[in-house]
């Protein structure tokens, strides 16, 4: 690309971004329908989709109640016959305004919201930033509609030397991906159906999600190849209820609970490392116990569930590490209450007995197998079919929220009533995308990474990682296999009524995905901002590079 044709790309980039965050576009709002209309307008105004509107469509979601939609553009090479085919997604939706205060209407209006930042008092470095003037601020410009101006930008480009250019592109320009990734579970679907219609040999996927400093301090930027993974392990703690007054007759699950979450949380034991990349450790997102009034009971329930990033680790090896760590945990627990029984015991010259209680913990699938067992398939189903006919009425009922029941309702008619640990999977779920080298499609998108970034030359330092870092819908484009699945959707309650994955289509892609987006700060914080140079010049670079590097028709080292 010659220097005045980078330049020109640069300030269409810039415009194009501007007027992306200019249209408010807060997740689960309407604000998503204008925000999808006003990026199907921007491309169907461009010449090559008034020639070609077939390749233009507005894909919608799937049950959505605000009957939303993705955009998908496809821009089919017409130099050869190539089938080659790199999928390119972006989110258009972003986080509320809420956190502006009474900047709120300027949240979206970057040039305006640059003179209003600098009457409020900053940290250090976001004022640096501002006063520096090679930055922009603004909600929803980081994360991510930089990234989407970039890829519409890019495809204008090429789409006016479609002659030369080899292989397809499929660009998809989806909402929820703060939600619940509606958008791009819509989207799935419809590229495994392109697939077969077309015969698309598809290669990648491209995402230009944002990017930021690793630390404080952090100067360098990166490349992601491959993505972070997530889980939701979830336990149910069942108790045995006493009268305060009768503390050592009971057994408080919250006491269960606690030492769990001091197994578990943040610690690096339970992290994956690959490729010399470490996960974040888990870490609790909720506990609460199951008593609704005051009184001088103790609980008898409490459910608390975990926020757990993957690398490599499957659905079926965090049950199994989940099982081990809160056994250990219940035990720790029963031990430490027999230790104070006998304190007190002592110290009350009363006759001390080992308490009752010993440590259980399965998983909600050997729980279902139980009750089976008890109850028959045919009444169990039943009663469970009611309850979720029932809760799926009431909308204010969450995912999570809709499983927990469900646990609650098949404990409840199990015979074994003693205390016991029921560990299961909440929604939502997230695979990882390991991109390890040691397939073809893999080889080749390390290989288109390692050309862009070569062809920036050493005047710009990029460096490439696995495993972006930030949940994404790049997660979306494969998914584990057998026991592996087998293992979440057996033990996550709500799979396949209140929550739905297209598992078998993700399954059919299994592609390879890279990350490369503007370099900002703050993603979700009023000072969430892009730096200029990087945003503009160099990332769209490393996009059009890797893009080209994987269409053209090479010699790969795959072996």
């Amino acid at each position: 690309m010659e220097k005045m044709e980078k330049e020109a790309l640069a300030q269409r980039i810039e415009r194009l971004t501007l007027e992306l965050v200019n249209c408010r576009s807060v997740v689960a709002t309407s604000d998503e329908l204008a925000m999808s209309e006003l990026v199907y307008k921007v491309l169907s105004d461009l010449p090559y989709w008034k020639q070609n509107p077939q390749l233009l469509v507005k894909q919608p979601f799937i049950n959505d109640p605000l009957g939303r939609f993705s955009v998908v553009a496809r821009l089919e090479g017409q130099k050869d016959a190539s089938k080659k085919t790199v999928i390119t997604i972006g989110h258009t939706d972003t986080v509320g305004i809420s956190d502006y205060g009474d900047f709120k209407s300027l949240a979206t209006k970057p040039e305006a919201l640059i003179e209003a930042l600098k009457t409020v008092t900053l940290s250090e470095e976001a004022k640096a930033d501002l006063d520096s003037g090679e930055w922009l601020f603004g909600r929803g410009i980081l994360d991510m509609k930089c990234g989407v101006a970039i890829i519409i930008s890019l495809l204008e480009l090429l789409s006016e030397d479609v002659e030369n250019l080899s292989g397809n592109i499929v660009f998809a320009a989806v909402g929820d991906e703060e939600g619940n990734s509606g958008g791009m579970l819509s989207v799935v679907p419809e590229l495994v159906r392109l697939q077969e219609k077309e015969g698309y040999e598809y290669l990648a996927v491209l995402d230009t999600d944002y990017m930021a400093p690793r630390y404080e301090g952090d100067e360098d930027r990166y490349i992601y190849i491959g993505t972070v993974g997530k889980l939701m392990p979830s336990f149910y703690v069942i108790g045995k209820e006493t009268h305060v007054g009768d503390p050592f007759k009971g057994l408080d699950p919250n006491q269960i609970a606690g030492a769990i979450i001091h197994k578990i949380n943040k610690n690096v034991a339970f992290s994956d490392v690959a490729d010399g990349e470490v996960s974040l450790p888990p870490i609790t997102l909720q506990q609460r116990d199951q008593k609704e009034e005051y009184s001088v009971q103790i609980a008898r329930a409490t459910n608390l569930y975990f926020n757990y990033a993957t690398h490599k680790s499957t659905p079926d090896e965090v049950m199994s590490k989940m099982i081990r760590a809160a056994h250990e945990a219940f035990s720790d627990v029963v031990n430490v209450l027999n230790e104070r029984y006998d304190i007190y015991c002592k110290a009350s010259r009363m006759e001390h007995r080992l308490l009752p209680w010993r440590a259980r913990v399965i998983s909600y699938q050997a729980l279902y197998e139980a009750v089976k067992e008890e109850r028959g398939e045919a009444v169990l189903k039943a009663h469970i079919e009611a309850l979720k006919a029932e809760m799926l009425k009431d909308p204010s009922i969450d995912e999570r929220l809709f499983g927990q029941r469900i646990v609650e309702a098949v404990h409840s008619l199990w015979s074994f009533k003693d205390p016991i640990v029921i560990v299961y999977f909440s929604p939502p779920y997230y695979p990882h995308n390991y991109v390890k080298g040691n397939w073809a499609k893999d080889v080749r998108l390390l290989e288109a990474v390692e050309h862009a970034i070569q062809a920036q030359g050493s005047a710009r330092k990029v460096l490439s990682r696995k495993f972006y870092p930030y949940i994404s819908d790049l997660s979306f484009v494969s998914a584990p296999k057998n026991e592996r699945i087998v293992a979440l959707q057996n033990n996550m309650p709500a799979y396949g009524s209140r929550y739905k994955l297209p598992i078998e289509d993700m399954q059919k892609l299994s592609l390879p995905v890279v990350n490369i987006g503007p370099y900002g700060k703050d993603a979700h914080q009023f000072t969430e901002r892009i730096q200029r140079d990087y945003s503009f010049n160099v990332a769209p670079q490393l996009v059009y590079e890797t893009l080209l590097a994987l269409l053209e028709e090479r010699e790969s080292s795959a072996i």
